[in-house]
């Protein structure tokens, strides 16, 4: 087994607790006593080998931990249980609605979890159990890894509906093109997040059932309010994607507002030059010759015959109330 597909493996109880289980043991099953936890990279084609080889997993459980981008879910028989979970994508240069992904499968004394891309809440369980205050049991690292998956998620959906509110606020006294790719963004992001985490709650109140062996009642308290959090973060979501398309709504309003504005001030304006337009180009005709040119006020005569009709369309348009 290469030291890449093997990313972890530890020892959580017994003698050898928060010890690291090197590839070579892991390739030769030579595993201390104790609960075992080995993370891989599902990519590499050695993780598919030695989980074949483990013994353990029947082809839909390897399928199950093996397989690309699936919806969260969470399975259980009576001895082992089958879940993917999802978090946010935190890794430098992408996008936070871009979830990770992570597969488990674990019984009592054994847990294998997989993952393509590096997931904060795993590297800050593998640093507790370094330091000799991480979680002991499969049911202590299940809910320790809901619970770390769900907190990193307050933080960018406080920062989208602060986002939301901004967009309101500066949409009433700015222009509303800058702002409509912005909202757009923002009810995507939110639009996303939601999707992924309806089933996750689904997944988490799987595991509350009270026949399930691998969780005590402290570890089913502490699913309960994980489950509790995560509702009200689907809750918000959805209020956020509500108050997006408010905004995107009374955006594309004003901008339909603006542009009758202005589609009516022009009609406006060729309502008023229309005649005189007319008048104009019907002298400038000259097939006989322009009446009046031989007169010498001819000309002050007939500007000020278009002042009074434009004058006369003003009062008339007023009295409409056009303008």
């Amino acid at each position: 087994m290469s030291t890449q597909s093997l990313i972890h493996g530890y020892v959580l109880s017994g003698p050898h607790k928060g010890q690291a289980i090197t590839p070579e043991r892991v390739l030769a099953h030579d595993f201390p006593e104790g609960t075992i936890w080995l993370h891989f990279d599902y990519t590499l084609p050695e993780t598919r080998q030695w989980l074949r080889e483990f013994g353990r997993l029947d082809e839909i459980d390897m399928e199950s931990i093996l397989s690309g981008e699936t919806r969260p879910r969470s399975h259980v028989t009576e001895e082992c249980l089958i879940a993917t979970w999802r978090g946010l994508n935190l890794n430098p240069g992408s996008d936070p609605e871009d979830m990770v992904t992570i597969r488990i499968w674990a019984v009592e004394d054994f847990i294998i979890t997989t993952r393509k891309r590096r997931i904060f809440s795993v590297e800050e369980m593998r640093q507790q159990i370094e330091a000799g205050t991480g979680p002991e049991t499969t049911g202590e690292v299940l809910t320790q890894l809901a619970e770390r998956l769900i907190k990193r998620m307050q933080a960018i959906i406080t920062e989208i509906e602060e986002s939301v509110s901004e967009v309101e606020e500066e949409a009433h006294l700015e222009g509303a093109q800058k702002h409509r790719a912005r909202i757009a963004d923002l009810r995507r992001q939110a639009t996303a997040l939601r999707r992924y985490l309806k089933p996750q709650l689904e997944a988490f109140n799987v595991l509350q059932d009270p026949s399930i062996v691998l969780f005590d009642d402290d570890d089913r308290a502490r699913l309960h309010e994980t489950s509790n959090h995560l509702t009200r973060y689907i809750e918000e979501l959805e209020a956020i994607r509500d108050r997006a398309a408010i905004t995107q709504e009374e955006l594309a309003a004003n901008v339909a507002e603006e542009l009758n504005n202005r589609m009516y001030v022009l009609s406006i304006v060729a309502a008023i030059f229309l005649p005189l337009g007319f008048l104009t180009g019907l002298l400038g005709v000259n097939v006989a010759g322009i009446p009046g040119a031989e007169y010498d006020l001819a000309f002050l005569l007939f500007c000020l015959l278009l002042g009074g009709l434009t004058a006369a369309q003003i009062v008339l348009f007023r009295i409409k109330r056009w303008f």
